[in-house]
């Protein structure tokens, strides 16, 4: 298991608990390359999250977004998760 993945079962029950984890799934899926983007703004906007969201965690997020394979990943981990 990649240690990026020890985070999903937290995100995974913020993203259910609030109802987002099917919508959240479907746009990584769908998206495709454009996460790529979204890992970028991540990274210019890490100085202004730090302060809220552990560093760590921020890493692995912003990494999630650059591999889409891993992203699909958790899209699945989403539709499979039963931690909510």
């Amino acid at each position: 298991m990649q240690p990026e993945r020890d985070y999903w079962p937290d995100w995974a029950r913020f993203l259910h608990k609030r109802g987002w984890g099917e919508m959240v799934a479907a746009l990584l899926e769908a998206s495709g390359p454009l996460t790529i983007f979204l890992a970028q703004a991540m990274y210019i906007g890490q100085p202004f999250i730090q302060g809220s969201v552990p560093s760590a965690k921020l890493e692995a997020l912003t990494r999630l977004f650059e591999d889409q394979d891993e992203g699909r990943s958790f899209a699945s981990y989403l539709r499979e998760d039963t931690h909510s």
